[in-house]
């Protein structure tokens, strides 16, 4: 059975992950009306991704003996000034999940709950990578300046990473 703080810990959890996939699907819908399709394809599947996260958590947590609960969720901005911007918005928002998932473990550290410890590993690895790929397309925005070119092919980049499966 699984204590009430990481159940409560883990139902907010299972928040931030939807609000996740809120926010990157609102990202997928700006690209997709301001000509960036590759873009739009790397959001729609990030938003999948987090959605997925979400649907780990909830099982986890019934599995354990808990009881997942569904929280409200605050609407996410839909306008951005550029694509730039919307990558600099998703590395920050990456980084607060990281912190979120690093409280949770610390809490399950405290509840020495052991079994909690080992599965939040995969997410602990799971946001090192997300945080390395966000970052890695914020170094080529750098590369690229202002160069139209540059743009297109960027776009490119991201509709291959959006073609890799989800959840892997």
């Amino acid at each position: 059975m699984i204590s009430e703080k990481i159940e409560k810990a883990i139902i907010q959890q299972i928040k931030e992950e939807e609000n996740a996939s809120r926010i990157y699907l609102a990202m997928a819908s700006w690209c997709d009306t301001h000509g960036y399709p590759g873009a739009a394809a790397f959001f729609y599947r990030q938003t999948q991704e987090e959605r997925f996260h979400a649907l780990k958590f909830i099982q986890y947590l019934n599995e354990r003996g808990g009881h997942a609960h569904i929280l409200d969720l605050p609407n996410p901005e839909n306008k951005f000034e550029n694509l730039k911007q919307i990558f600099e918005i998703t590395l920050e928002h990456e980084k607060f999940v990281t912190a979120c998932i690093n409280s949770l473990y610390e809490l399950a550290q405290k509840e020495k709950d052991f079994a909690t410890l080992t599965w939040l590993n995969w997410f602990i690895e799971e946001q090192m990578e997300e945080e390395a790929t966000v970052g890695a397309i914020l170094d080529k925005f750098a590369l690229i300046g202002t160069d139209k070119g540059g743009f297109f092919m960027l776009d490119k980049e991201l509709q291959a990473l959006a073609a890799e499966p989800v959840g892997e």
